[in-house]
């Protein structure tokens, strides 16, 4: 047997080997709402954003769920079966683990996107690795690529902002080809969910990144667009509290209908168990 027959049958059995624990933690993580949640810690996602660049096969897919996220898929079959195909969905809120604990469920811990997005950035910036973003206007993008050449110098970034209306096919397909001949290591979408989600469902294989995640308001906050809570407000679980009057448009329907309803589905599933 050729040195090349037998590193290709190495890299096979390997892969063999990781996709069968890939499926077994699948099968131990957590159902809330009908979505299944990460159970890992940061550290084992960062290490899985790793492997998938190192191999360059299967994107792995990370999302970030609420409880406005996960009520709205109970009704949306097409944003649940994205969250369905993505390899790792955290609970991203403080309101999932409260939802989890009024169901009875066990999930992982409080992993937010910014979270995953440092942590991982760090990692590429040890490689001096590549990473695009996708998403927000052209003004907060330059605040973006402006703090992450300060943060993280060693990465080398591309970005583009999509049109704010709904894209014909031609232009999905340019901006495809962007995404592609920039070959990144690591796609951050930053647009809102569940638009976000479904769009890296419909194109993860078209893209060719090993690493796509969709982490949507992370490209404000990293900016300094938006700004965040202190720490010890989300600490608390109170970060809702802070943003709500600052950003009324957008949080009301997810503060005054999500999630009055997410936690009323999480007392349901427990009386369903």
């Amino acid at each position: 047997m050729t040195q090349s027959m037998q590193q290709a049958k190495r890299a096979g059995a390997g892969k063999v080997v990781t996709d069968s624990l890939h499926q077994a933690k699948r099968a131990a993580d957590a159902r809330l709402l009908g979505v299944r949640l990460d159970t890992g810690s940061l550290p084992e996602l960062v290490a899985a954003a790793e492997r998938a660049i190192a191999a360059r096969g299967s994107p792995f897919i990370f999302a970030c769920a609420n409880p406005h996220s996960l009520v709205t898929a109970r009704t949306d079959g097409e944003f649940q079966r994205a969250l369905e195909r993505a390899d790792a969905v955290v609970a991203d809120g403080v309101g999932c683990r409260w939802g989890a604990a009024l169901s009875g469920v066990s999930i992982g811990p409080r992993i937010t996107g910014t979270d995953f997005f440092v942590s991982t950035m760090k990692s590429l910036n040890a490689s001096a690795g590549r990473a695009f973003f996708f998403g927000a206007g052209e003004a907060a993008l330059a605040k973006l690529n402006a703090r992450v050449l300060v943060s993280f110098p060693r990465v080398t970034t591309g970005s583009l902002s999509p049109p704010f209306r709904p894209w014909s096919e031609e232009e999905n397909r340019g901006m495809i080809d962007s995404i592609r001949d920039f070959r990144p290591d690591v796609l951050w979408v930053g647009m809102t969910a569940p638009k976000q989600e479904k769009w890296v469902a419909a194109n993860a294989e078209q893209l060719a990144v090993p690493v796509i995640a969709s982490i949507g308001a992370v490209f404000d906050y990293y900016a300094l667009v938006t700004p965040r809570a202190p720490q010890w407000i989300c600490d608390l679980g109170f970060e809702w509290l802070y943003r709500l009057p600052r950003e009324p448009r957008r949080l009301w329907r997810r503060t005054f209908v999500s999630a009055p309803a997410f936690l009323w589905y999480a007392m349901l599933q427990r009386l369903h168990r």
